[in-house]
């Protein structure tokens, strides 16, 4: 046990010495050794992102927030309010976009009598919003809301360059305004097809958010095809793209554009409790704000058409009350008058699935599809009847009930007058007790209204003693008229016939 012991420290001894040599022969050579944490690998972070090829790319927002950012602009809008000679008439905007126009807004005034408020100064009404430059000649694209009613609209440059704006042209069934400045060779924001966008994407919200000029949020589309209605227009089309980019008050009329800058929506509402963002942003598709806006530039209106049907989206519950055996698509719940689907013998309990190559499982889907034609336009509407598929070719109608676009002249005349029309059918024309006339539909800022007492409903019969048989009849009559004209009609809830003289 003893010699075992011994043995065992002798080789302990022998260990120990050299090691204790070994160390000497290291700090000899002037080498020690050292021990690092490491907190992180030296190598640079990326998130990347898959493109159109496939091909994994990085992602950086940096460069396209630079290119987009010198194509959006700050509106400021401003509604004179003018107190006149005569008692205060305040009058209140009813605007579904409030929460979202911007900072200064909505006052009600009481004024109890008239001395008082000929000592008052009364208050202008001031907005901000957002704009897309999309020509390098001055021609800017914003939301309805942002400039309806200014009376004064100044644009600002992201490089604090300002100019006074006119309107070109508005589409509230859009939500969408044409404006123009004074300005050559500007920075401008491209188009690129809505249409090829893919819930997921990445995108960039780019405006003037609560004062806080040229910002950029970025983030996903998150839904398509959405109707929130929020739009109060009687031909409303809804068919938003949904974002989770951050979006506010003031953004409206901006962009939101993909990772190549391409614009693909112009921001015009927020779904929010709270009035600011809470994850739901919605824009307008680019290929409906393309077609809204080439229309204003040539004609001062859009030309939109119509199929004169009206939908529902297809469901669980209609399918089984229908006993329609395919689970999306569009259904045609009745036909309007003066139909263009009806009169291509699409019928009550169709199934639209398609127009042209574009599939359609929505009603928004299927406006947005149709909103981006022109009266006149033959397109396929593909129908599920009977378990089997057909097509169909439509020529589109106007909302007025004309199967082929106005002329500009034409446009520029009913926007002259400020009155939207509808042609009648026998039906009507039958109720009324007349053989012919043209239906004042709806009455907006013009000559009319300026200038008589006339009501919406109005059915025009005659035009300086000559009867009018349809839309494009009337407008062929006052056009080629000049001075005064005398208007003869009848309305359909008060006897007898009513004239009105205007002066063109």
């Amino acid at each position: 046990m003893k010699r075992d012991m011994i043995f065992s420290g002798l080789i302990a001894l022998v260990v120990s010495v050299s090691s204790f040599g070994i160390l000497k022969i290291i700090d000899k050579e002037d080498r020690t050794v050292r021990i690092e944490h490491v907190d992180a690998t030296p190598s640079k972070s990326a998130v990347y992102s898959i493109d159109h090829d496939g091909n994994a790319v990085p992602l950086d927002f940096h460069e396209t927030a630079s290119n987009v950012l010198e194509g959006v602009v700050h509106i400021k809008s401003t509604q004179l309010i003018n107190q006149g000679n005569s008692t205060y008439q305040y009058r209140s905007i009813p605007d579904p976009f409030r929460e979202f126009f911007g900072p200064q807004m909505e006052r009600q005034f009481f004024f109890p009598n008239r001395n008082k408020l000929e000592d008052e100064k009364i208050p202008n009404r001031v907005g901000s919003g957002s704009g897309v430059i999309i020509s390098d000649d001055g021609y800017i694209v914003t939301n309805n809301h942002v400039v309806a009613d200014s009376d004064d609209i100044e644009i600002t440059l992201h490089d604090n360059r300002t100019y006074k704006a006119i309107v070109i042209g508005t589409d509230p069934s859009t939500d969408l305004a044409l404006l123009k400045i004074k300005e050559m060779d500007l920075p401008t924001v491209p188009f690129t097809n809505s249409s090829d966008v893919k819930i997921g994407q990445w995108v960039m919200a780019v405006g003037n958010p609560m004062g806080l000029n040229s910002t950029v949020t970025a983030g996903i589309i998150s839904a398509k095809g959405r109707n929130i209605n929020i739009l109060k227009d009687k031909y409303a089309v809804e068919n938003f793209i949904q974002t989770d980019a951050a979006i506010n008050p003031g953004n409206s009329g901006g962009a939101l554009v993909n990772l190549n800058g391409g614009l693909i929506g112009i921001n015009t509402a927020i779904a929010s409790p709270t009035g600011s963002f809470a994850g739901y942003g919605f824009a307008v598709p680019s290929n409906i704000v393309e077609k809204v806006i080439t229309d204003l530039m040539e004609y001062g209106t859009v030309q939109r058409g119509v199929l004169g049907v009206m939908i529902r989206t297809l469901d669980s519950n209609l399918t089984k009350d229908k006993s329609i055996d395919i689970s999306k698509g569009v259904y045609v719940d009745s036909l309007m008058a003066n139909s263009a689907a009806g009169e291509a013998g699409i019928k009550v309990g169709d199934v639209i699935i398609k127009v042209n190559d574009e599939k359609v499982s929505t009603s928004p889907e299927l406006q947005g599809v149709i909103a981006q034609y022109r009266p006149g336009e033959e397109i396929d509407i593909y129908i599920y009847r009977d378990g089997r598929e057909e097509v169909k070719k439509v020529k589109l109608n106007s909302r007025d009930g004309l199967n082929s676009e106005m002329s500009k002249d034409q446009s520029q005349l009913l926007k002259m007058l400020g009155a939207q029309m509808q042609e009648l059918d026998d039906q009507d024309l039958k109720e009324l007790n007349i053989k012919s006339g043209v239906k004042v539909e709806k009455i907006v800022s013009g000559k009319i209204r300026k200038h008589t007492q006339m009501r919406e409903g109005f059915v025009i019969t005659h035009v300086n003693n000559k009867s009018v048989k349809n839309l494009s009849d009337l407008l062929d009559k006052i056009e080629d008229l000049e001075g005064g004209i005398m208007i003869e009609g009848v309305y359909s809830d008060i006897p007898g016939k009513y004239y009105y003289a205007l002066g063109l």
